[in-house]
């Protein structure tokens, strides 16, 4: 039963026809028929009854949804199930609305599963990048002139993000992406990003942009010059990261609508883990590659919502 392939959420459905068959293909993706302890990795681990399982070396009571995504959830994995599919497979994402009518629950718990999806997705925001890489800054938060009188923000054309929020993205072409979060597009921000992501021995593509100047004398550094009108010199050019803030950016604004700079990285996160799993053979491959890395990533509401 390890790593079924689904062509269609039709197909997913008629697999996965009660909680026990979703709780046996969990443990197969996740454990491969050997059960871990989610309390000590080493211990030995003794079959109870029903789906509960004992670890040795610190005496706790486990199944294969504890210290998971779907720890201490109240709703069926049918559906969670379903829900995943969903976010994974609409290149755009979907929104709460939709999924609470989708698979029939409160939008507001349809708001607290997507989340908890999205503390997943990091899994495919963390690579190593290496060879020709691009890099790029965005500000994501709309535009002021688009915005009521009574909403506009002062000051806030160009670089000034106010009302915005700055994110840094580096893309090895035909390779992995990576998006964070940044407090500033200033070299003091950028620059601890960029060394942690990039091998000191790619070649790195840029605008003209002052923030990476620190950057010169670590890299091969080479870029276009954005404010004369050049986008593109041989190889040199930021197209591919640009094509990435087009999909983030229409995503957000036709499925999201807004986002808070509190929540943005999540929301990043599940773009960049579409992105990163585009030439998977399937989209059952995807969802399969999503629950075997769902280990150690319960998100608590009280947490989530939190200041």
């Amino acid at each position: 039963m390890f790593g079924l392939q689904f062509d269609s959420l039709f197909e997913l459905i008629r697999t996965f026809t009660d909680e026990q068959t979703c709780i046996e293909y969990l443990e197969e993706i996740r454990w491969n028929g050997n059960p871990i302890s989610p309390y000590d990795p080493n211990s030995k681990v003794y079959k109870c009854t029903g789906n509960r399982y004992k670890c040795k070396n610190s005496g706790l009571y486990f199944n294969v949804k504890t210290k998971t995504l779907f720890d201490n959830t109240k709703i069926e994995l049918q559906k969670w199930f379903m829900g995943i599919w969903l976010v994974c497979s609409h290149k755009k994402g979907i929104s709460s609305h939709q999924l609470a009518k989708d698979i029939d629950v409160t939008q507001k718990t349809a708001w607290f599963m997507l989340q908890r999806m999205r503390n997943c997705f990091d899994i495919e925001n963390n690579a190593e990048l290496e060879g020709e890489v691009e890099a790029d800054e965005t500000f994501i938060g709309g535009k002021n002139k688009n915005r009521h009188a009574s909403k506009k923000v002062e000051n806030s054309q160009g670089r000034s993000f106010k009302d915005k929020t700055p994110v840094l993205g580096m893309v090895a072409r035909k390779g992995k992406l990576v998006a964070k979060v940044v407090k500033s597009t200033s070299s003091e921000h950028l620059t601890p990003k960029i060394l942690k992501t990039i091998k000191d021995t790619a070649t790195l593509y840029t605008d003209e942009w002052l923030g990476y100047n620190a950057i010169n004398k670590i890299y091969n550094h080479l870029y276009v010059k954005h404010n004369e009108k050049q986008f593109v010199d041989g190889k040199v050019y930021t197209n591919t990261i640009e094509g990435f803030w087009s999909i983030l950016k229409r995503g957000i604004i036709g499925i999201y609508h807004f986002v808070s700079k509190k929540h943005m990285q999540y929301y990043i996160d599940e773009f960049a883990f579409r992105y990163n799993t585009r030439n998977f053979e399937s989209e059952s491959s995807r969802f399969n590659h999503f629950l075997a890395n769902i280990g150690n990533k319960r998100l608590k509401y009280n947490v989530l919502i939190a200041d």
